[in-house]
Protein backbone atom coordinates (compact mmCIF):
# COMPACT_ATOMS: atom_id res chain seq x y z
CA UNK A 1 0.00 0.00 0.00
CA UNK A 2 1.56 3.34 -1.53
CA UNK A 3 1.66 6.79 1.13
CA UNK A 4 -1.02 8.28 -1.09
CA UNK A 5 -3.06 5.43 -0.91
CA UNK A 6 -2.89 5.31 2.85
CA UNK A 7 -3.30 9.59 2.91
CA UNK A 8 -6.46 8.98 0.67
CA UNK A 9 -7.99 6.66 3.08
CA UNK A 10 -7.13 9.00 6.25
CA UNK A 11 -8.73 11.80 4.18
CA UNK A 12 -11.54 10.10 3.37
CA UNK A 13 -12.56 8.69 6.96
CA UNK A 14 -11.94 12.03 8.22
CA UNK A 15 -14.31 13.55 6.05
CA UNK A 16 -16.60 10.40 6.39
CA UNK A 17 -16.57 11.51 10.31
CA UNK A 18 -16.81 15.46 9.85
CA UNK A 19 -19.69 14.50 7.58
CA UNK A 20 -21.38 12.80 10.22
CA UNK A 21 -20.68 15.43 12.88
CA UNK A 22 -22.45 17.63 10.30
CA UNK A 23 -25.77 15.33 10.28
CA UNK A 24 -26.28 15.27 13.79
CA UNK A 25 -26.07 18.50 13.97
CA UNK A 26 -28.46 19.36 11.48
CA UNK A 27 -30.82 16.69 12.99
CA UNK A 28 -30.47 18.30 16.28
CA UNK A 29 -31.31 21.55 15.08
CA UNK A 30 -34.44 20.16 13.49
CA UNK A 31 -35.45 18.63 16.44
CA UNK A 32 -34.87 21.82 18.53
CA UNK A 33 -36.62 24.22 15.95
CA UNK A 34 -39.61 21.48 15.84
CA UNK A 35 -39.78 21.93 19.59
CA UNK A 36 -40.09 25.46 19.13
CA UNK A 37 -43.04 25.37 16.93
CA UNK A 38 -45.22 22.46 19.42
CA UNK A 39 -44.13 24.91 21.95
CA UNK A 40 -45.80 28.27 20.15
CA UNK A 41 -48.48 25.88 18.47
CA UNK A 42 -49.32 24.85 22.15
CA UNK A 43 -49.22 28.47 23.60
CA UNK A 44 -51.77 29.55 20.80
CA UNK A 45 -54.15 26.86 21.45
CA UNK A 46 -53.70 28.06 25.20
CA UNK A 47 -55.21 31.44 24.68
CA UNK A 48 -57.45 30.87 22.21
CA UNK A 49 -60.32 30.43 23.99
CA UNK A 50 -61.67 27.14 22.04
CA UNK A 51 -63.38 24.73 24.22
CA UNK A 52 -62.64 20.99 23.53
CA UNK A 53 -64.90 18.18 25.20
CA UNK A 54 -64.03 14.70 25.39
CA UNK A 55 -66.97 12.60 26.76
CA UNK A 56 -67.78 14.06 29.49
CA UNK A 57 -64.58 15.63 30.22
CA UNK A 58 -64.26 19.90 28.43
CA UNK A 59 -61.35 21.91 28.82
CA UNK A 60 -61.85 25.73 28.15
CA UNK A 61 -58.77 27.37 27.25
CA UNK A 62 -58.05 31.19 27.98
CA UNK A 63 -60.09 33.29 26.16
CA UNK A 64 -57.87 36.96 25.73
CA UNK A 65 -59.36 40.17 24.71
CA UNK A 66 -57.85 41.06 21.50
CA UNK A 67 -59.69 43.79 21.34
CA UNK A 68 -58.44 45.56 24.30
CA UNK A 69 -55.01 44.58 23.60
CA UNK A 70 -55.05 46.01 19.90
CA UNK A 71 -55.87 49.00 21.99
CA UNK A 72 -53.77 49.19 24.51
CA UNK A 73 -50.20 47.45 23.84
CA UNK A 74 -49.13 50.88 21.94
CA UNK A 75 -49.30 52.21 25.66
CA UNK A 76 -47.41 49.62 27.45
CA UNK A 77 -44.70 49.50 24.65
CA UNK A 78 -44.25 53.63 25.40
CA UNK A 79 -42.16 52.36 28.77
CA UNK A 80 -40.09 50.21 26.69
CA UNK A 81 -37.73 52.77 26.23
CA UNK A 82 -37.78 54.20 30.08
CA UNK A 83 -37.18 50.84 30.83
CA UNK A 84 -34.19 50.57 29.06
CA UNK A 85 -32.68 54.06 30.20
CA UNK A 86 -33.15 53.00 33.83
CA UNK A 87 -31.23 49.51 32.99
CA UNK A 88 -28.23 51.40 31.37
CA UNK A 89 -27.93 54.39 33.82
CA UNK A 90 -28.16 52.01 36.62
CA UNK A 91 -25.66 49.15 35.55
CA UNK A 92 -23.23 52.82 34.74
CA UNK A 93 -23.84 53.45 38.64
CA UNK A 94 -22.91 49.91 39.32
CA UNK A 95 -20.06 49.46 37.48
CA UNK A 96 -18.38 52.48 39.01
CA UNK A 97 -19.62 50.91 42.40
CA UNK A 98 -18.09 47.75 41.83
CA UNK A 99 -14.98 48.88 40.57
CA UNK A 100 -14.37 50.68 44.15
CA UNK A 101 -15.89 47.90 45.93
CA UNK A 102 -13.45 45.68 44.21
CA UNK A 103 -10.34 48.29 44.99
CA UNK A 104 -11.30 48.58 48.63
CA UNK A 105 -11.90 44.97 49.04
CA UNK A 106 -8.43 44.66 47.81
CA UNK A 107 -6.57 47.69 49.26
CA UNK A 108 -4.13 47.03 52.72
CA UNK A 109 -5.54 49.96 53.87
CA UNK A 110 -7.74 49.17 56.83
CA UNK A 111 -11.15 51.85 56.72
CA UNK A 112 -11.13 50.88 52.78
CA UNK A 113 -11.55 47.19 53.08
CA UNK A 114 -13.95 47.49 56.19
CA UNK A 115 -15.85 50.42 54.15
CA UNK A 116 -16.17 47.89 50.84
CA UNK A 117 -17.04 44.87 53.18
CA UNK A 118 -19.32 46.82 54.95
CA UNK A 119 -21.23 47.77 52.06
CA UNK A 120 -21.53 44.82 50.08
CA UNK A 121 -22.68 43.00 53.40
CA UNK A 122 -24.95 45.47 54.12
CA UNK A 123 -26.85 45.68 50.42
CA UNK A 124 -26.19 41.77 50.02
CA UNK A 125 -28.29 41.25 52.77
CA UNK A 126 -31.31 43.07 52.48
CA UNK A 127 -34.27 42.93 49.62
CA UNK A 128 -33.85 45.29 46.84
CA UNK A 129 -37.55 45.61 46.95
CA UNK A 130 -37.34 47.14 50.05
CA UNK A 131 -33.74 48.91 49.09
CA UNK A 132 -35.82 50.98 46.44
CA UNK A 133 -38.82 52.00 49.09
CA UNK A 134 -36.69 52.87 51.35
CA UNK A 135 -35.02 55.48 48.92
CA UNK A 136 -38.48 56.71 47.71
CA UNK A 137 -40.48 56.66 50.84
CA UNK A 138 -37.68 57.11 54.19
CA UNK A 139 -35.26 59.41 52.81
CA UNK A 140 -37.88 62.45 53.03
CA UNK A 141 -38.19 62.12 56.41
CA UNK A 142 -34.21 63.03 56.64
CA UNK A 143 -35.50 65.75 54.16
CA UNK A 144 -34.22 64.45 51.27
CA UNK A 145 -36.27 64.19 48.78
CA UNK A 146 -35.48 61.30 45.25
CA UNK A 147 -37.91 61.07 42.37
CA UNK A 148 -39.19 58.07 41.17
CA UNK A 149 -36.67 57.30 38.60
CA UNK A 150 -33.51 58.75 40.93
CA UNK A 151 -34.40 56.88 44.10
CA UNK A 152 -34.70 53.58 41.66
CA UNK A 153 -31.19 54.00 39.73
CA UNK A 154 -29.50 54.53 43.05
CA UNK A 155 -30.72 51.42 44.43
CA UNK A 156 -30.40 49.17 41.45
CA UNK A 157 -27.02 51.03 41.27
CA UNK A 158 -26.19 50.11 44.52
CA UNK A 159 -27.77 46.57 44.41
CA UNK A 160 -25.95 45.87 41.45
CA UNK A 161 -22.71 47.23 42.59
CA UNK A 162 -22.21 45.14 45.62
CA UNK A 163 -22.69 41.99 43.48
CA UNK A 164 -20.46 42.88 40.92
CA UNK A 165 -17.99 43.56 43.41
CA UNK A 166 -16.93 39.99 43.41
CA UNK A 167 -17.05 40.00 39.40
CA UNK A 168 -14.84 42.93 39.66
CA UNK A 169 -12.27 41.77 42.13
CA UNK A 170 -11.71 38.22 40.45
CA UNK A 171 -11.15 39.78 36.97
CA UNK A 172 -8.54 42.07 38.64
CA UNK A 173 -6.81 38.96 40.34
CA UNK A 174 -7.34 36.94 37.06
CA UNK A 175 -4.18 39.18 35.64
CA UNK A 176 -0.74 37.62 35.83
CA UNK A 177 1.43 38.73 38.64
CA UNK A 178 4.32 38.88 36.52
CA UNK A 179 2.97 41.46 34.87
CA UNK A 180 2.99 43.56 38.23
CA UNK A 181 6.22 42.69 38.97
CA UNK A 182 7.54 43.68 35.24
CA UNK A 183 6.03 46.92 35.48
CA UNK A 184 7.68 47.75 39.04
CA UNK A 185 10.68 46.56 37.39
CA UNK A 186 10.55 49.94 34.95
CA UNK A 187 9.83 52.03 37.55
CA UNK A 188 5.87 52.18 37.07
CA UNK A 189 3.87 53.50 40.45
CA UNK A 190 0.89 51.47 41.70
CA UNK A 191 -1.97 53.75 40.47
CA UNK A 192 0.14 53.68 37.28
CA UNK A 193 0.10 50.15 36.76
CA UNK A 194 -3.65 49.79 37.79
CA UNK A 195 -4.75 52.37 35.45
CA UNK A 196 -2.61 51.11 32.27
CA UNK A 197 -1.71 47.24 32.93
CA UNK A 198 -4.24 45.94 35.21
CA UNK A 199 -7.55 47.61 34.48
CA UNK A 200 -7.73 47.23 30.64
CA UNK A 201 -7.60 43.65 30.64
CA UNK A 202 -9.33 43.23 33.69
CA UNK A 203 -12.27 44.98 32.35
CA UNK A 204 -12.09 42.88 29.08
CA UNK A 205 -12.66 40.01 31.42
CA UNK A 206 -15.40 41.24 33.07
CA UNK A 207 -17.72 42.53 30.28
CA UNK A 208 -19.31 38.96 29.70
CA UNK A 209 -20.45 38.89 33.48
CA UNK A 210 -21.67 42.19 33.17
CA UNK A 211 -23.99 41.85 30.72
CA UNK A 212 -25.42 39.17 32.13
CA UNK A 213 -26.19 41.79 35.22
CA UNK A 214 -27.62 44.07 32.63
CA UNK A 215 -29.95 41.70 31.22
CA UNK A 216 -30.69 40.74 34.78
CA UNK A 217 -31.48 44.70 35.65
CA UNK A 218 -33.69 44.77 32.77
CA UNK A 219 -35.99 42.31 34.33
CA UNK A 220 -35.80 44.24 38.40
CA UNK A 221 -36.50 47.39 36.95
CA UNK A 222 -40.72 46.41 37.14
CA UNK A 223 -39.61 46.88 40.71
CA UNK A 224 -39.01 50.29 40.10
CA UNK A 225 -43.74 50.36 39.45
CA UNK A 226 -43.83 50.42 43.09
CA UNK A 227 -43.30 53.70 43.48
CA UNK A 228 -46.24 55.09 41.07
CA UNK A 229 -44.18 57.72 39.26
CA UNK A 230 -42.25 55.83 36.92
CA UNK A 231 -43.88 55.35 33.72
CA UNK A 232 -42.31 51.91 32.78
CA UNK A 233 -43.43 48.88 31.34
CA UNK A 234 -44.81 47.02 34.41
CA UNK A 235 -46.61 50.36 36.00
CA UNK A 236 -47.95 51.06 32.29
CA UNK A 237 -49.70 47.37 32.10
CA UNK A 238 -50.85 47.58 35.89
CA UNK A 239 -52.68 50.82 34.98
CA UNK A 240 -54.48 49.86 31.83
CA UNK A 241 -55.15 46.63 33.18
CA UNK A 242 -56.83 47.81 36.72
CA UNK A 243 -58.85 50.47 34.92
CA UNK A 244 -60.15 47.95 32.24
CA UNK A 245 -60.63 44.59 34.59
CA UNK A 246 -58.17 42.83 32.46
CA UNK A 247 -54.58 42.88 34.16
CA UNK A 248 -54.61 39.02 32.43
CA UNK A 249 -53.95 40.66 28.57
CA UNK A 250 -52.22 43.75 30.29
CA UNK A 251 -49.46 42.04 32.46
CA UNK A 252 -49.17 38.98 29.06
CA UNK A 253 -48.57 42.21 26.91
CA UNK A 254 -45.80 43.52 29.39
CA UNK A 255 -43.91 40.43 29.61
CA UNK A 256 -43.70 39.84 25.77
CA UNK A 257 -42.29 43.02 25.76
CA UNK A 258 -39.72 41.87 28.57
CA UNK A 259 -39.17 38.93 26.82
CA UNK A 260 -38.11 40.48 23.28
CA UNK A 261 -36.06 43.54 25.43
CA UNK A 262 -33.65 40.15 26.61
CA UNK A 263 -33.45 38.72 23.65
CA UNK A 264 -32.43 41.55 21.92
CA UNK A 265 -29.69 42.46 24.37
CA UNK A 266 -28.59 38.47 24.75
CA UNK A 267 -27.80 38.42 20.96
CA UNK A 268 -26.44 41.69 21.45
CA UNK A 269 -24.37 40.26 24.02
CA UNK A 270 -23.32 36.89 22.38
CA UNK A 271 -21.70 38.84 19.63
CA UNK A 272 -20.24 41.07 22.12
CA UNK A 273 -18.41 37.75 24.03
CA UNK A 274 -17.76 36.41 20.24
CA UNK A 275 -15.77 39.69 19.21
CA UNK A 276 -13.72 39.54 22.29
CA UNK A 277 -13.45 36.00 21.93
CA UNK A 278 -11.98 36.45 18.45
CA UNK A 279 -9.47 39.03 19.86
CA UNK A 280 -8.23 36.48 22.13
CA UNK A 281 -7.28 34.40 19.79
CA UNK A 282 -5.56 36.81 17.60
CA UNK A 283 -3.55 38.21 20.43
CA UNK A 284 -2.57 34.77 21.31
Amino acid sequence: MTASTTEERHRSQAQQIHDLQRLRRRRFHMGVNASYVVLFAFLLYAFSGIQLQIGNLRFTTIRLDWAFIGEYWYFIFGGVGLTILLSVLSIALATILSLLGALGRLSKYPPAYALATFYISLIRGTPLLLQIIFFFLALPQLGIRLTGLSAGVLALGLNYGAYMTEIMRAGIQSVDQGQREAALAIGMTQPQIMRRIILPQALRLVIPPIGNQFIAMLKDTSLISVTGFVWEVLWRAQKVGRANFRSLEALLVAAIFYWIITILFSAVQGRIEEYLARGERTSA
